[in-house]
């Protein structure tokens, strides 16, 4: 288990370092191109990042749970099958989406309220195609456990469409052409790690073979993700329609309080609350390709075992980022957006923290071990909540009902998967974690607001959010080792190890 927390940290921190990028250079891109060449960029991105999710989101996870089975079976020619089926099944989708796009931009430039967003969205759009088969390969990396050539191919992807976009757009005429030129950038990125993949893939021994006998079992495992995630992109734009037109329309506000009020909740309060979604997506990608060969495999307790401790990882997270999110929340909104509102509800939808992580992860879970179908149907259920909750609350509670109804999700999905997964997997034991990680996280959560009550009094926003931010740190961090929540074992154990080869090579010197 220590090689699978080594990997998961690698993970991790490559993926920390990706979206770090990320925020930088939208910063970047805000200065160089303003924010209307910012907002043509981001309108025609989203656009594309729908067809993207539409075309192949849930082939990754699908084509690494069908190579871990072949691999558990010793079928190499298995394994170049499914590969070669997820190549065929994105095809299917991108080659005559693109076509019929490019044929029929008349009709398709009808989504965007502006003619220069088409024009950007056209840039980007033949990246539809390989970025889709890149995804087949990342796949088959998380089948294979080739974790650092999968993390080394994103980072670089990423780093490469910062670095040139940042060249490109650096010589722009306007906010036209900057965002074109930002365009340019994501797609070179997007042959970039389409070649690289498939460099890989062919350097390690893989083959194109006949998907036959693969392509359907592919297609029925991964078109229940691909409908799960592109329902929730198109969710999110409903959303972002509906809420604003019930704020104007229930209570009472003008429409740019209302667009102002949602982008508080949807662009500030809300991506901070989704923090834990990349260390939970570490968790999911390392995983995943060992609960599904244990579970083909029909090895009932180590299955048992890593269920177990995915989820105990879930209640970690979850109950560790909860106190510093509800003590630090309302500092953190003015410091990083100069918005009370934002930290208010960042401190009080916190909470949903829990459901949230257990629900992601047994998403997970449930989807290695061939459940997709089950899964779907339970986001639809928790996705029709949300909805109910925000038709409902508006009038009373305003832009929180948009907070109150993605908790309720979450609430819904987490019970149900867990339900399922009791069925699939008895014997799985997490209440008395749970309880102990309960009381540290309440312990943690009073000292934490006790603190920031007296440093936010006494120092200004950036300072006590510093200071506060370390005590509240190294507070949770002993509670949640005297409650026994995590041991410090392996650690000690990995530094003896790493101690023991430095005294072996000074020996051997």
């Amino acid at each position: 288990m220590t090689s699978i927390y080594k990997t998961t940290a690698q993970v991790t921190f490559f993926s920390t370092v990706e979206k770090s990028l990320s925020f930088f250079y939208r910063i970047a891109l805000s200065r160089m191109i303003g924010a209307e060449g910012l907002g043509i960029y981001q309108i025609a991105l989203s656009v594309f990042s729908v067809l993207l999710t539409a075309a192949s989101s849930g082939v990754p996870v699908t084509v690494s749970r069908l190579i871990t089975k072949q691999n558990a079976l010793g079928n190499t020619a298995g394994r170049n099958a499914v590969v070669t089926a997820g190549i065929v099944s994105t095809l299917i989708f991108t080659v005559p989406a693109v076509a019929l796009i490019f044929g029929g931009q008349k009709i398709f430039g009808l989504l965007f309220s502006d003619g220069r967003c088409l024009d950007v969205f056209l840039i980007m759009l033949p990246g539809l195609i390989i970025t889709s088969v890149y995804s087949v390969m990342r796949g088959a990396f998380w089948g294979d456990r080739q974790f650092m050539p999968y993390s080394l191919i994103e980072l670089a992807e990423d780093a490469l469409m910062v670095i040139l976009g940042c060249v490109l757009v650096a010589g722009a005429a306007g906010a036209e052409d900057g965002a074109r030129r930002a365009a340019m950038a994501v797609f070179i990125s997007y042959i970039f790690s389409f070649a690289v993949s498939l460099f890989w893939y062919f350097k390690k021994g893989g083959k194109l073979v006949s998907p036959k006998g693969q392509l359907k079992p592919l297609l029925s495992s991964s078109l229940p993700v691909t409908a799960m995630r592109t329902s929730t992109s198109l969710m999110n734009s409903l959303v972002a329609v509906l809420m604003p037109f019930l704020l104007v329309k229930m209570c009472g506000l003008t429409d740019s309080e209302a667009v102002s009020l949602y982008g508080v909740a949807a662009g500030m309060a809300v991506p901070i609350l989704f923090i834990p979604s990349s260390l939970i997506g570490s968790i999911a990608v390392v995983l995943a390709p060992e609960l599904s060969e244990n579970f083909y495999k029909n090895r009932a307790d180590l299955l048992r075992a890593d269920v177990e401790k995915s989820l105990k990882a879930a209640v970690l997270i979850a109950f560790a980022l909860i106190p510093v999110l509800f003590a630090l929340g309302n500092t953190a909104g003015e410091v990083l957006f100069s918005d009370s509102l934002s930290g208010e509800i960042v401190k009080n939808g916190c909470f949903m923290l829990l459901p949230m992580c257990l629900s992601m992860i047994t998403n997970t879970i449930l989807n290695s071990m061939n459940r997709e179908k089950a899964t779907l149907v339970y986001y639809f259920c928790g996705a029709a909540a949300t909805l109910a909750c925000i038709a409902a609350l508006t009038p009373f509670i305003g832009v929180y009902s948009y907070v109150v109804g993605l908790a309720a999700s979450y609430v819904i999905t987490c019970i149900l998967n867990m339900r399922l997964l009791k069925k699939l997997c008895p014997g799985v034991k997490i209440l008395g974690y749970t309880l102990r990680g309960a009381a540290a996280c309440a312990m943690s959560c009073a000292f934490g607001r006790l603190l920031m009550g007296i440093l936010e009094n006494n120092l200004a926003p950036f300072a006590a959010l510093t200071a506060g931010g370390i005590a509240v740190a190294a507070f949770i961090a002993a509670a949640f080792l005297l409650f026994g929540t995590y041991s410090l074992d392996p650690a000690k154990n990995a530094i003896k190890r790493r101690l023991g080869k430095l005294k072996r090579k000074k020996t051997r010197i």
